[in-house]
């Protein structure tokens, strides 16, 4: 009777240990959390779309130039963003990149004489790049933003305010998106 009891009393201590110890393990036992639905407007949702169907789910290096800006440290001279765009939609991790280099403004001449990749490489070293996993806004879990940690500094890992998720959703939108459309539609393309 009293071997009964003492394994009765061990038996509740170590279901009671397994429930106060070990109750992340069930969770993580249970069903996978679904990740929120995505409009379908979603630019990146687009994206992925676009490369699945029309790229076969990969591009390795796609370039093209992008928007020409002002900057205030170099007095006002005109600069001119380059991106080149990864994509593998077999990846768990960062199905997308977007690679940002800043070069100055370029000539008629050289536009015509550099491709975007040419002008790409010549930058030398990028000035933000942006990895994405899953469709939705720019700063989901999965997404990971990377910019100079010092002017002319390495990269590192930089917060995704509002600012940084605009410029995400402007570059798919207004260059990546319609770049990517025109040369799936048979256009030359960047």
């Amino acid at each position: 009777m009293r071997v009964q009891s003492r394994a009765f009393w061990i038996i509740c201590g170590a279901l009671f240990a397994l429930l106060v110890l070990g109750s992340d393990n069930l969770t993580r036992l249970g069903a996978k959390e679904k990740p929120p639905t995505v409009n379908s407007d979603d630019p990146t949702l687009r994206l992925y779309n676009l490369l699945d169907s029309k790229f076969g789910g990969k591009l390795d290096d796609f370039y093209l130039l992008a928007d020409t800006f002002k900057d205030p440290a170099k007095q006002g001279q005109v600069e001119q963003h380059v991106l080149r765009l990864e994509y593998n939609k077999n990846s768990t991790f960062g199905k997308c990149r977007i690679y940002v280099r800043t070069v100055d403004q370029l000539t008629p001449d050289q536009l015509k004489t550099y491709t975007p990749k040419d002008i790409f490489e010549y930058a030398e070293s990028e000035s933000q790049k942006f990895t994405k996993t899953d469709p939705g806004s720019f700063g989901r879990p999965g997404d990971v933003y990377f910019e100079p940690t010092s002017p002319g500094g390495p990269m590192g890992t930089a917060t995704a305010t509002s600012d940084v998720q605009a410029q995400y959703e402007r570059y798919v939108t207004q260059y990546i998106l319609p770049a990517l459309e025109k040369k799936a539609g048979g256009g030359a393309g960047p």
